[in-house]
């Protein structure tokens, strides 16, 4: 795949797209990697035409029952040709400056197991640039025997100590409409409350009403949210709701549990 040029001079890499009815988006980001030695998809069984869209392109498609995005991840890594993967998600895109200096990388001789990336993040087509969103970075660039999600159902990274940093960014277009990221809070603040109760975690019931209001705070003061304008607003808003629900998610099943 694309073994031509200056590719054939470089260490190749997999790039591993996870994917799950992406039909808006699978063709944007595969346009953005036709340059890698190759395109692993690994599917959780898709319903609409992600899978027809991907074989325009040359890709490798697997299917995998779908439990949560680390293990998932971890399923596939090994399953990369390559030594280095690159891992990116339906919603992003590598941009020419990233794919230049991962080519760049992989032709001398890396000195790290994994590299952090930044994310330019949009929210309704539109740059976010504070909000916490304008640090936002992901370790999706590792040597394949080497990186590891951490089992954790929401938000995990790769447990990589020997790290390094590239300059050019991926575009990420997370959210493009309301629907589309209230269910994505419903059913991320469901996994999150998982995890926080496997990991013992308690909210009291007063600790459940301020939360919110110091995620809002922070979001829109602290990081600068009222920069970004109306986004901004938005941002720390579903923020608090997220936190308001993950915190009654978890009373909710501790009085279950007292009850049962």
């Amino acid at each position: 795949m694309n073994r031509t040029g200056s590719n054939a001079s470089r260490l190749p890499v997999t790039v591993l797209i996870p994917s799950f009815n992406e039909e808006k988006n699978i063709h944007a980001c595969l346009e953005s990697v036709t340059w890698a030695d190759e395109i692993l998809i690994v599917d959780s069984f898709s319903t609409d035409r992600t899978l027809d869209i991907a074989r325009e392109f040359p890709v490798r498609i697997l299917q995998h029952e779908y439990i949560n995005s680390a293990e998932q991840k971890n399923w596939a890594i090994p399953q990369a040709k390559h030594e280095w993967v690159l891992i990116v998600d339906c919603d992003e895109r590598v941009s020419p400056e990233l794919k230049e200096e991962i080519q760049v990388l992989l032709r001398g001789n890396p000195q790290r197991e994994g590299y952090w990336i930044r994310r330019s993040n949009f929210l309704f087509g539109q740059p976010v640039t504070h909000s916490g969103w304008g640090h936002d970075r992901v370790l999706r660039l590792f040597r394949r025997d080497k990186g590891r999600y951490r089992k954790k159902r929401v938000h995990a990274q790769i447990e990589l100590n020997d790290t390094g940093e590239l300059n050019a960014c991926m575009v990420h277009y997370s959210i493009d409409s309301m629907s589309q990221w209230i269910t994505k809070i419903d059913r991320y603040s469901t996994w999150k409350s998982q995890d926080k109760l496997e990991a013992g975690f308690r909210v009291p019931m007063l600790q459940s009403l301020i939360r919110p209001e110091v995620r809002f705070f922070n979001e829109y003061v602290i990081r600068g949210g009222f920069l970004d304008g109306y986004a901004g607003f938005l941002i720390a808003a579903m923020s608090a709701i997220s936190e308001f629900l993950m915190s009654t998610k978890v009373l909710t099943a501790r009085q279950r549990s007292r009850k049962g």
